[in-house]
């Protein structure tokens, strides 16, 4: 088993005289090419001076979740997916909520074969697969193996990232995937520099590529406490997603509390209502996430008809019929099926 997960070429390395350097996102790692070294994600480095996986297939984490904790609303609504991903992010941030594996050290995990993860998300209940918990585009060779089986299995491909991956290796991961889930962390450039140790604009081109793509797009942003909560910037990152992306995108806006190192008391719940009423200005489709609320539900544009209820995880998706309002036949925007 150790012989064929390392057996496996990385991709995305390019030789520069005596160095390599990792193309795969903007932190671009170089290393010494004489040397044994992890770049920032830990789970792509170099060994005996060739590029080298040591976190390909290497899982924090196999579990089936509902789909929409990842939280994708109007993709295969009521749904259940297995739910994996690496030890490692190729961001720092502050605030992570899942610090311990995206950012600890000689966290426990346990090789999967594409093969067997395949048999994994396919088998029961789920609907596929689900790279998720730390950021899977740093598993990239991992994911283009994985996901051809799944597919070909008859199951969806989802991943839920933060956005901070290349341009060209983002394409060759939408030509195998389904739907994404994208962080945007904030609308200042200044905030992720400071608390992500990555770059905004980034996150927006992958955010507008997937939504030119043929893969279903939805948004979550955390609102954290007297870091961004600005209702100024709020109302041009409204704008900018209904007009780059599109009025019906979903976004999720999400409660903060206090994880690793920012320490912040969590997100008042009038905040969250506040933001909704604001995003809700310019898109369609604002949902709040991780509170206990009544206000999850997917309502019919056209007729106001409750079309998919939520309660907690559990879903009721009686209200539509075939990604259609039930009611009045209207479009809902909702990926009911994997065609």
């Amino acid at each position: 088993m150790e012989k064929r997960k390392h057996m496996r070429d990385a991709e995305w390395f390019r030789r520069d005289k005596e160095s390599w350097k990792c193309l795969l996102c903007p932190k671009g790692c170089s290393f010494k090419a004489d040397s044994s070294v992890l770049g920032l994600c830990r789970v792509r480095g170099l060994k005996n001076g060739k590029p080298y996986l040591p976190g390909y297939g290497e899982c924090v984490s196999l579990s089936i979740d509902p789909i929409e904790k990842k939280p994708l609303y109007h993709f295969l609504p009521g749904s259940y997916i297995f739910s994996t991903g690496p030890a490692g992010c190729n961001l720092t941030c502050d605030f992570c909520q899942n610090w311990s594996i995206s950012q600890g050290r000689n966290v426990p995990t346990r090789y999967v074969s594409p093969e067997e993860l395949a048999e994994m998300a396919t088998g029961g209940k789920s609907s596929g697969i689900a790279f998720t918990y730390t950021e899977p585009t740093i598993w990239f060779e991992y994911i283009a193996d994985c996901s051809p089986i799944v597919r070909k299995k008859g199951g969806a491909v989802v991943m839920v990232s933060n956005g901070e991956i290349n341009s060209d290796p983002l394409l060759k991961l939408i030509e195998v995937t389904d739907a994404w889930n994208v962080d945007l962390k904030s609308w200042s450039d200044d905030f992720y520099r400071e608390h992500c140790g990555g770059h905004r604009d980034t996150v927006l081109q992958t955010i507008k590529t997937l939504a030119r793509s043929s893969c279903h797009l939805e948004i979550t942003f955390l609102v954290i406490p007297e870091e961004n909560d600005d209702t100024a910037e709020w109302q041009e990152m409204a704008k900018w997603i209904s007009g780059e992306c599109g009025a019906d995108t979903v976004l999720h806006i999400s409660r903060y509390f206090p994880r690793y190192k920012l320490e912040r008391k969590p997100t008042p719940f009038d905040t969250l209502v506040k933001a909704r009423d604001i995003f809700s200005e310019k898109l369609h489709n604002v949902y709040i996430g991780n509170v206990s609320m009544e206000n999850s539900n997917t309502v019919c544009p056209d007729c106001g008809f409750v079309c998919i209820e939520r309660t907690g995880w559990s879903v009721n998706t009686e209200g539509m019929n075939k990604g259609r309002c039930a009611s009045c036949g209207g479009e809902l925007n909702i990926v009911h099926e994997i065609s």
